[in-house]
């Protein structure tokens, strides 16, 4: 079992910066691939950004890569989700999810058994 945390959201201008934690209790986080996913409103929860376990590969949405980097620290048990040049299309509901798909199926939500409970992201001006 794995307990997921979110937190560093909040309210951005655009151009700005924030980065987003994902804390991870339980055991073997190391053993987990991590995803992040958002929720914009009136919209479908769409993938974000995904890392896998060792080795560590990263898989970024279209509209985001570039933009957003996703890493994670084994030893703090925490997957971070590094967001820049934020824009009005960012704000959502970001969320952090733990499992263990192969990379191939990285994108898809259905592959991970843990999830956060999600943190607020708005960027406006």
């Amino acid at each position: 079992q794995v307990q997921l945390v979110e937190s560093g959201g909040g309210l951005a201008q655009p151009g700005d910066s924030l980065t987003l934690s994902c804390a991870a209790s339980g055991r073997a986080f190391g053993a987990y691939a991590m995803g992040w996913f958002r929720q914009a409103p009136g919209k479908e929860e769409e993938f974000v950004a995904g890392i896998t376990w060792a080795p560590e590969t990263t898989v970024y949405a279209d509209s985001v890569r570039g933009r957003f980097t996703v890493s994670r620290d084994n030893f703090k048990n925490t997957a971070y989700l590094q967001m820049n040049t934020l824009s009005s299309e960012d704000t959502a509901v970001y969320y952090c999810a733990a499992g263990r798909p192969p990379m191939s199926t990285l994108r898809r939500r259905d592959q991970y058994l843990y999830w956060g409970q999600g943190t607020q992201v708005t960027v406006s001006s």
